[in-house]
């Protein structure tokens, strides 16, 4: 690959990595703090949740790291590269699947976004983690949509 398409992969993995670092904190938080009727039902789908991202987590920065760059790995780092917000509250139960769910769809239009560059670039490793997290963050949005209330 030529050196400016390993830099935009890297970069776009790199804010991947943060947008997943973020929502997988987030998840544990929801997994923690759940409250209400269906705390059993959403603290073990919480958990589900949160496992699979800490997965995800290791397996994208592994990927950034075979691309000869460095994974960014602090939480300052995570808020500048991440399009997607912290918690510092503990929401209703249905604001968290809410909020969960937003935050799935904006990674999933960053994944669409990120396939094209590494086709272009003919870097089929990347492209085929992208599609992986694709899937995976599709079928968590379903299941949050079929939880709310």
């Amino acid at each position: 690959m030529n050196p400016q398409a390993v830099k935009d992969i890297t970069e776009g993995l790199s804010t991947l990595l943060a947008d997943t670092y973020i929502v997988y904190l987030k998840t544990q938080n929801y997994h923690w703090n759940v409250t209400g009727p269906n705390f059993h039902s959403l603290h073990k789908m919480f958990e589900e949740q949160y496992l699979e991202l800490a997965n995800a987590v290791d397996e994208i920065a592994e990927r950034i790291r075979a691309l000869q760059a460095f994974a960014p790995a602090s939480f300052a780092q995570y808020l500048e590269l991440s399009n997607i917000k912290e918690e510092t509250k503990v929401p209703s139960s249905n604001q968290m699947i809410k909020n969960l769910l937003n935050d799935h769809e904006i990674i999933i239009k960053h994944l669409a976004g990120l396939q094209p560059i590494a086709v272009d670039a003919g870097d089929e490793g990347t492209l085929d983690m992208l599609i992986t997290r694709t899937e995976v963050h599709q079928k968590t949005a379903w299941m949050l949509r079929s939880s709310m209330e």
